[in-house]
């Protein structure tokens, strides 16, 4: 049987669309969020339902065909396609159903963040993701997943509860801390190495409406800042959070008097307490007036897909990441030697990951790291192909100067194809077990597209 022949085949098995180079939409079907990625696969999948994955498992499987795992498309490298392959796209498959009474709610592997908070606010209730609402759920939580929710309930693997996942043989099978318990662990920040997630079920929490938004100083105050809110950090409540940022103050909705300003800021988000939030801003404030603020109350999904416009799919993304434990004077000084960004929307940002991140250790789940403070991330992003350059340097150097200040690992989605032995110092202790689940697994490491875990 020849080739075409079997794609033949191998199309009367799927629900949903094969889509070949030959296709009207094949360009449409490769184009992910950075647009600095441009591979050419030899199949596209868009899966309907379960079947249709198990099909392309098996019928790449069969064909020796390398594969990879699409959901929203947000990975930096562009892991979620693969050159010469089959892609395994996710993105039609949306479901989610909510349970109220458990505060739970279980949503397919095509859904972005914006489509879960749109069923979960409802209810008043959210789980922890991250700052873009366009972002697959699927990518972002075997990463591990930390957002504006973080310091108060975890990292997002803290709140899976159970997945659904097809494996490298074919089988369907459900995971939990009951079924498959040394697969569940590898799944809480071991990334796309175990198999595709069909489903992700998730607890929630009561977050209905919080105080948020950003506050911008002139870039000219980002040491003094800078050093306040390394002191402040470890002391706040956990239900304060803000990112630290460097960046350049974009076009509207911000006032055409501050357009262009390159600014240091932080990204507020606070969950209601008893503690008046005014307060707690008066704190920042009194480290010199900031330049522009906008922090009120709003529904949870306003924040989370505030950024949504800024950076829409299309832009040419480099970035580059590492945890910090402690943001010393000397590392402080490194930062403001790099903190002019390059092109308008080109930023660096200080996510924090203490408070109940820090509550589990190191062997709980995959993500390895949970005594540090930040996760840093610098990312050049332009609109002009002419500038890839330009932000890859500026990336490059930046977190060059920086990283000996880290504590030498990063999180897994901040990677760019680094190699594996920063894979490795990103699982730390971890990766020999991990190795372990994937000989069990994944023995001929038949999901490698992706930040991989070879077999032991």
């Amino acid at each position: 049987m020849s080739t075409q022949d079997k794609i033949e085949v191998f199309k009367t098995q799927l629900r949903g669309e094969l889509i070949e180079p030959k296709h009207e939409r094949y360009d449409e079907a490769r184009t992910i969020y950075n647009d600095m990625i441009n591979k050419k696969p030899a199949l596209i999948a868009r899966c309907s339902n379960v079947a249709d994955v198990i099909a392309c498992v098996n019928y790449a499987r069969e064909q020796n065909l390398p594969t990879s795992i699409l959901g929203g498309g947000h990975n930096g490298p562009g892991l979620g396609l693969i050159d010469d392959g089959l892609v395994i796209d996710l993105s039609e498959m949306k479901g989610t159903r909510i349970d109220p009474e458990a505060r739970t709610v279980r949503a397919d592997a095509g859904c972005t963040w914006g489509d879960v908070d749109h069923t979960t606010h409802a209810f008043g209730l959210a789980t922890v993701s991250g700052i873009i609402a366009t972002t697959g759920i699927g990518g972002l939580t075997l990463g591990g997943g930390h957002g504006y929710l973080s310091r108060k309930y975890g990292l997002t693997v803290d709140n899976l509860l159970e997945v659904d996942i097809v494996l490298a043989d074919g089988r369907f099978v459900t995971v939990n801390k009951n079924q498959h318990p040394d697969l569940f662990w590898a799944l809480r920040g071991g990334g796309g190495n175990f198999g595709v997630v069909t489903s992700f079920t998730y607890q929630l929490h009561p977050v209905k409406e919080v105080i948020a938004g950003p506050m911008f100083w002139p870039v000219e105050k980002a040491e003094k800042l800078m050093k306040w809110y390394r002191d402040w950090l470890p002391k706040a409540q956990d239900n304060v959070y803000a990112f630290f940022l460097v960046a350049e103050v974009p076009g509207p909705p911000f006032p055409p008097e501050i357009h262009g300003r390159k600014v240091c800021g932080l990204m507020w988000c606070i969950l209601p307490s008893r503690r008046e939030p005014e307060n707690i801003l008066d704190e920042a404030r009194a480290v010199g007036e900031p330049l522009f603020e906008h922090v009120d109350p709003m529904p949870y999904p306003a924040l989370q897909s505030m950024f949504d416009g800024l950076y829409p799919p299309g832009l040419q993304w480099y970035w580059k990441g590492d945890f910090v434990r402690e943001l010393s004077d000397e590392a402080i000084a490194k930062h403001m030697e790099n903190a002019i960004v390059p092109t308008p929307r080109s930023t660096m940002h200080l996510y924090p990951i203490n408070g109940t991140v820090h509550e589990k250790s190191a062997e709980d789940t995959a993500w390895n790291y949970r005594d540090v403070n930040w996760s840093m991330v610098i990312a050049g992003v332009a609109e002009d192909p002419a500038e890839q350059d330009t932000i890859t340097a500026w990336s490059r150097e930046y977190w060059e100067a920086t990283h000996p200040y880290s504590a030498g690992a990063s999180y897994v989605n901040f990677m760019m194809e680094e190699g594996d032995d920063r894979i490795r110092a990103t699982y730390g202790d971890n990766y020999e077990r991990l190795q372990k689940v994937k000989a069990k697994y994944d023995p001929d490491n038949f999901f490698h597209i992706n930040q991989n875990i070879l077999p032991a």
